[in-house]
């Protein structure tokens, strides 16, 4: 299933794209999408059943309607860094013996075509078309990577937008430069993880002004997604409705030749994970 939430900030109702593209109206069946959703086989059971039966859900007007974060009251977001072997080869860096991790705030999130916020002062704000990976059941001290994958409930493209100044050069852990308002738009899909068959099989790419600036695919990660789940349930118990970001694969500014193409107020920044939907983003200053 295709799962969305719809409408103006702070006041998404849940949705739902079917298979012949129609938006319909999930109100009525459930209250949001959210961790509590995602952890009910039931309520999921009975979104199954009216999404199958014709006349059931509502069809909505999608002309003009904005497309929210696809999760409300999202938990933690964890992020996984230099996890593609092209990008830590474009950052110089070696490859890391264990996933590097940091957090993003669950308020940087915004819908997938909201406007991205350039903080002021910000000299080197940079792209990142992810992988996003959605948990559907708590999973603490997991032994498989098999085991990771059975505890995700979906999956969404992800732009994690950084400030490589304020995240490499300015001391401190990387989240200084992770946090800032609007570095997160996420969706505009959460696709149920069995319309996902293999997510190390999927392509990603990112548009500045039109140019194709990455183009690569998760078979390309260091740690694959059942491995970054099994891993990180060794030090923090995840719940369903926390989201993992999974790392980006090569072609962001940071790693371009100078003068690096870094992020300014008026670029037009698109991205999409194949299967997963598509975003579509305008700067602006903060």
């Amino acid at each position: 299933m295709k799962l969305l939430r719809v409408g103006t900030a702070g006041a998404e109702r849940p949705a739902l794209l079917d298979r012949d593209g129609t938006l319909r109206d999930l109100s009525g069946i459930v209250p949001d999408i959210d961790g509590d959703l995602l952890a009910d086989a039931s309520a999921l059971a009975r979104v199954r059943a009216a999404a199958a039966s014709p006349g059931v859900l509502p069809a909505l007007d999608a002309t003009g309607l904005r497309i929210g974060p696809p999760l409300g009251r999202i938990g933690k977001i964890v992020c996984i860094g230099l996890n593609y072997h092209d990008h830590a080869a474009e950052a110089g860096a070696e490859i890391p013996a264990e996933p590097i991790l940091f957090f993003k705030a669950p308020d940087t999130v915004v819908g997938p075509d909201d406007t991205v916020l350039v903080p002021r002062g910000s000299r080197k704000t940079d792209w990142e078309v992810e992988l996003a990976v959605v948990i559907g059941r708590t999973a603490r001290y997991l032994e498989t990577v098999e085991q990771g994958l059975a505890h995700i409930a979906g999956y969404a493209t992800a732009h994690d937008v950084s400030e490589r100044e304020y995240q490499i050069e300015r001391g401190g852990t990387w989240d200084k430069g992770k946090n800032c308002e609007t570095f997160n738009p996420l969706g505009p899909w959460l696709v149920t993880a069995d319309e996902v068959p293999d997510p190390q099989a999927l392509p990603l790419r990112l548009w500045v002004n039109g140019e194709l600036r990455q183009d690569g695919t998760t078979a390309e990660q260091i740690f694959p997604v059942g491995e970054v789940v099994r891993y990180l349930s060794h030090f923090m118990t995840l719940y369903p409705g926390d989201v993992i970001n999974t790392g980006t694969p090569a072609g962001v500014a940071m790693g371009q030749p100078e003068p690096k193409p870094y992020l300014r107020a008026g670029d037009l920044v698109e991205l999409e994970v194949e299967g997963l939907g598509r975003q579509r983003q305008q700067l602006k200053a903060a």
